[in-house]
């Protein structure tokens, strides 16, 4: 039984850090419209950096456990911890009037 549950809090933990990563990179607007479309986009625009440290990150895991493959489900939860904190720094250089050519 003790495997079932391991794996059912894995999922819950995989699916909350997926919302907390659109949570994050989320972009209010005053349409709902232009919220999914700048939401969209600040994901597309951190997404190769995010994906790029995520990368080398594993790749290091991966050589220091001599050559043993990490999980998808890690990968993809590695993937979102890095890319909730690219969402914070970049909302807090947009909401902190960065982003906002004058």
């Amino acid at each position: 039984m003790e495997p079932t549950r391991e794996k059912k809090n894995n999922s819950i933990s995989f699916y909350v850090t997926a919302a907390v990563y659109i949570l994050f990179n989320l972009r209010l607007a005053s349409e709902p419209l232009a919220s999914i479309l700048a939401t969209g986009k600040q994901i597309l625009l951190t997404a190769p950096y995010v994906i790029g440290i995520t990368f080398v990150i594993i790749s290091v895991i991966q050589y220091m456990a001599d050559g043993v493959k990490v999980p998808w489900v890690s990968r993809f939860r590695l993937f979102f911890t890095i890319g909730i904190f690219a969402g914070l720094v970049y909302a807090i250089y947009d909401y902190t009037g960065g982003g906002v050519p004058q």
